[in-house]
């Protein structure tokens, strides 16, 4: 079961100004961060009406395969990132009204050590803000690690969404955001932490929920695990799911807050 209708853990947003960003990051794989990106996508373009562009940075395609993109048509995702290639040329439409992508490919493999010897702290920053004069909502689906391409995004991100499992090393990588954002990236972005995959019958899922309480949950669930069944989000086959529930709480009150602080 997600959390109430509250902005828990949305308490400390400054006002924001344009198009926000939202980016959903974890420097540890395996927390279902691809997952939770697409079906915030999908309920920011169908359940908020909002044109809506998923990001794609991770080169293992998670989100585009979750979308139902096989194979990567051009091989050109780091050339925007060098300014060869305008980004609006390689965004897509999805078969979801009023979501496009901007789908990763293998170029990006090298993305970090090209952004090592840019030396451009914010040109993913700056690319962002050229694409979001196009949407309303850009969320980054971002890969699972603590370099360069992280930070990018930090600079860049409104909202940093951090998906965890209920484990100590999970809170280790909470901290290693927090911090890497105080050190390289001051003024930038939000975190909000978000619990992911919880089983409520584990005594340890049920302890970590109690301890933060305000973090929103979403469940460890056979309808989340057939995203990938049936690559298309939660809400399209299974809407009437607590899974499907989990997802259309939390992006309603991140847009909601947003749209706060821009009123």
């Amino acid at each position: 079961m997600a959390y109430s209708g509250t902005t828990h853990g949305l308490t400390s947003f400054a006002t924001l100004a344009g198009m926000p960003i939202i980016a959903v990051f974890s420097p540890k794989g395996g927390v279902g961060k691809s997952t939770i990106a697409v079906n915030l996508a999908w309920c920011a373009a169908m359940r908020s009406a909002r044109t809506t562009l998923l990001w794609e940075l991770d080169p293992q395609r998670g989100a585009s395969f979750l979308l139902g993109e096989d194979i990567a048509e051009q091989n050109q995702a780091q050339s925007m990132f060098a300014r060869d290639v305008a980004p609006e040329a390689l965004v897509k439409a999805t078969e979801i009204e009023g979501l496009d992508l901007l789908a990763a490919d293998d170029s990006l493999i090298a993305l970090d050590s090209f952004f090592s010897s840019l030396g451009k702290k914010k040109r993913l920053h700056k690319i962002a803000e050229t694409l979001g004069k196009r949407y309303e909502r850009v969320i980054l689906d971002c890969p699972p690690a603590m370099n360069e391409t992280a930070r990018q995004v930090m600079r860049a991100a409104d909202i940093i969404l951090v998906p965890l499992s209920p484990s100590p090393l999970a809170r280790r990588s909470l901290d290693l955001v927090r911090g890497q954002l105080a050190l390289h990236c001051k003024g930038h972005g939000w975190v909000l932490p978000v619990f992911s995959m919880i089983d409520r019958r584990r005594k340890l899922h049920i302890e970590a929920c109690e301890a933060n309480a305000n973090w929103p949950v979403i469940p460890m669930s056979s309808a989340i695990e057939q995203v990938a069944l049936h690559r298309a989000p939660v809400g399209t086959y299974a809407p009437n799911s607590a899974a499907a529930q989990s997802f259309i709480t939390l992006w309603s009150a991140i847009d909601q807050k947003l749209g706060k602080n821009r009123g």
